[in-house]
């Protein structure tokens, strides 16, 4: 059905029949009416007068952000030695489960790595650190021991094994020393699930930057931050004995961590010294945690 006679419509758009028809979904979508018309040798968009103001200013937001030009995704080149950082990862958790299992030193390991908010541990930064790699039982153990392997590998092969693993490390122990100030009196928490979601969000934070310097929908820039979060609420909640708290705040020091890396354009170099000297800092760091708490 024609809106008006020939006279009375205005042509807001013209173009080839494919082009017309493309620019009549947003007047679709914002409830605009149109007439599709054949004119000299054309096609065009028609519209009564009253709304051709509108029509114009709905077509011009559409051809400003379907003519965004956005930047070329760079060719990423994986970083190697994913398996040794994964392999050390295993090592650290067996052998603290291990000496914990058989009170190794004649110490209670639980009860001098642990998250424990009480007013006297509170400055016992190591706790932070420790509390990473006790775990409460086998399937405790197991489960952070998978998931922990494939955040390592996929944060090593975007940054390398040693930064990326030094970075989960500071980040997981941000967040857990975090939680030992702001935790309710009495919280007790153990486990590598907070390093876990603080891998999580270092991917965040890493796609989250590499995202906010590209144009386009502030939702193209601020997807990784949904996606995390949304991963976060998935996986990072459960049954009343889930560290909710530990898993948020590892996550969001992770988020920072990775937002830096990535501003600062870190690694800069690929070379193998700087993911050793990583990787051999993240074991110093666990070995001295482990040394003042045992002390």
């Amino acid at each position: 059905m024609s809106l008006a006679a020939d006279g009375d419509v205005v042509i807001v758009f013209r173009g080839s029949r494919q082009l017309v028809l493309e620019m009549a979904l947003p007047l679709e979508a914002q409830a605009l009416p149109y007439e599709l018309v054949e004119r000299d040798g054309g096609w065009a968009l028609a519209v009564v007068p009253e709304i051709a103001a509108a029509a114009r200013a709905e077509l011009d937001r559409y051809l400003e952000e379907r003519d965004v030009k956005r930047a070329a995704v760079p060719v990423f080149e994986p970083f190697g030695g994913v398996g040794a950082g994964a392999l050390t990862f295993t090592f650290v958790l067996l052998a603290v489960a291990y000496c914990a299992g058989v009170n190794a030193l004649g110490a209670d390991w639980f009860a001098s790595g642990a998250v424990d908010s009480s007013v006297a541990t509170r400055t016992e930064w190591w706790r932070a650190v420790t509390a990473l790699t006790l775990h409460a039982g086998p399937e405790h153990l197991v489960g952070n021991l998978l998931f922990g392997i494939v955040a390592g590998a996929l944060c090593g092969r975007l940054i390398g094994p040693g930064v990326g693993w030094l970075s989960i490390l500071l980040a997981g122990s941000a967040g857990n020393f975090l939680e030992l100030w702001i935790a309710p009196a009495g919280h007790r928490a153990v486990g590598a699930s907070t390093a876990v979601f603080a891998g999580l969000g270092l991917l965040t934070g890493l796609a989250w930057r590499q995202g906010s310097t590209l144009q386009g929908r502030w939702l193209y820039r601020g997807a990784p931050l949904i996606a995390g979060f949304s991963l976060l609420a998935l996986l990072g909640a459960g049954t009343p004995q889930v560290d909710v708290l530990g898993h948020l705040l590892g996550f969001l020091a992770g988020v920072g961590v990775g937002w830096v890396l990535a501003w600062l354009g870190k690694p800069a170099s690929r070379g193998v010294l700087p993911q050793v000297i990583c990787g051999g800092l993240a074991i110093a760091v666990v070995v001295t945690a482990w040394t003042l708490a045992l002390a």
